[in-house]
């Protein structure tokens, strides 16, 4: 489980990007596509089309982190906008690890693939 700080600032692209994509791509992606700063601290979030991997840019004031995770089963319950010409919402930290766990926010329920340890 990730753990993040309530100051942090969570972005999440509402569309799904080509996972192929390293540091420059998604550097390209937050500024073109978020229409946002990565330097900004805030961390931001990309999902494939089948909500089966992840990946996460954020600039800590040193250096760029790159960080990934691939579900072996199940997808992740990705949120949605209330507004149709949305790229990004925000959520807070704890929306965001509880993304992260395998919480489905739309119910409120743990996904299927989802194992507490």
């Amino acid at each position: 489980m990730l753990s993040f700080t309530g100051s942090l600032k969570v972005f999440v692209a509402l569309d799904p990007i080509d996972m192929r994509k390293g540091f420059e791509g998604l550097y390209a992606a937050v500024s073109e596509r978020l229409k946002a700063d990565v330097r900004s601290g805030a961390l931001f979030a990309f999902t494939n089309k089948k909500r089966t991997r992840l990946k996460i840019i954020y600039w800590d004031k040193t250096g760029l982190w790159l960080m990934t995770k691939r579900l072996e089963k199940g997808t992740f319950s990705w949120p949605r906008s209330v507004e149709p010409q949305a790229t990004r919402i925000s959520l807070a930290p704890e929306a965001f690890a509880m993304l992260t766990d395998g919480i489905d926010m739309h119910e409120a329920t743990l996904r299927p693939w989802y194992e507490r340890g």
